[in-house]
């Protein structure tokens, strides 16, 4: 079972607001990718794709994915394993401060990729993105259907990720069939995170 270890914030560097690829050139090129370079991904790859998967882009609050009646029931969490100057672990996006914090010490992507029904691109890919939902922030307003909403928001999200990756000449895949009780004891989600996304990430 995963050890947790409570830590110290990492900033992440801010992230760009202004890139050099359009969005019809990275809707154009957006492919699925499941292998990837033996080469590290940096802290400002981590901050970017970060930010276009949940970072804050008003002073209210709002952030890159839409959300029914923006109250965001997405958690990001990063599965590092080759990313430079970021130890192998887990760690929690936390997007009021654009920061992470480590959660799980050491390399967990073979066993989410067992825990992925042996999808070898979890376990090849220097860093994995985790989304999960908490549904009990948006069914509380809006019953049942804020299942729905959140399905659609994770997706915005994951799109969001695929086409930064790609302005950064990055590859990546998004990956739905897991077993979410082993990925929860694996990741030490809290009793009401589900695990809902992977998506691999590499060079």
């Amino acid at each position: 079972m995963s050890s947790s270890n409570p830590q110290e914030s990492i900033r992440l560097p801010e992230p760009r607001y202004d890139g050099s690829v359009s969005v019809e050139h990275a809707l154009l090129t957006r492919r699925s990718v499941r292998n990837y370079k033996n080469e590290s991904l940096t802290l400002a790859d981590i901050s970017q794709l970060v930010w276009a998967a949940q970072g804050i882009t008003a002073p209210r609050g709002y952030r890159t994915a839409p959300s029914a009646g923006a109250l965001y029931p997405l958690e990001l969490y990063i599965v590092a394993g080759n990313v430079d100057d970021l130890a192998a672990g887990i760690y929690k996006y936390l997007y009021r401060d654009h920061a992470l914090v480590q959660t799980v010490v050491g390399d967990k992507r073979t066993e989410l990729s067992h825990a992925a029904l042996s999808q070898g691109s979890i376990a090849r890919a220097p860093a994995v993105f985790l989304f999960c939902a908490v549904y009990s922030r948006i069914t509380a307003k809006y019953g049942n259907r804020g299942i729905q909403y959140t399905f659609m928001e994770i997706g915005h999200a994951a799109q969001s990720v695929c086409l930064q990756a790609i302005a950064l000449d990055l590859g990546t895949v998004v990956i739905g069939a897991f077993r979410d009780h082993e990925v929860k004891l694996i990741a030490n989600l809290a009793a009401d995170e589900e695990p809902t996304y992977f998506i691999p990430v590499g060079r």
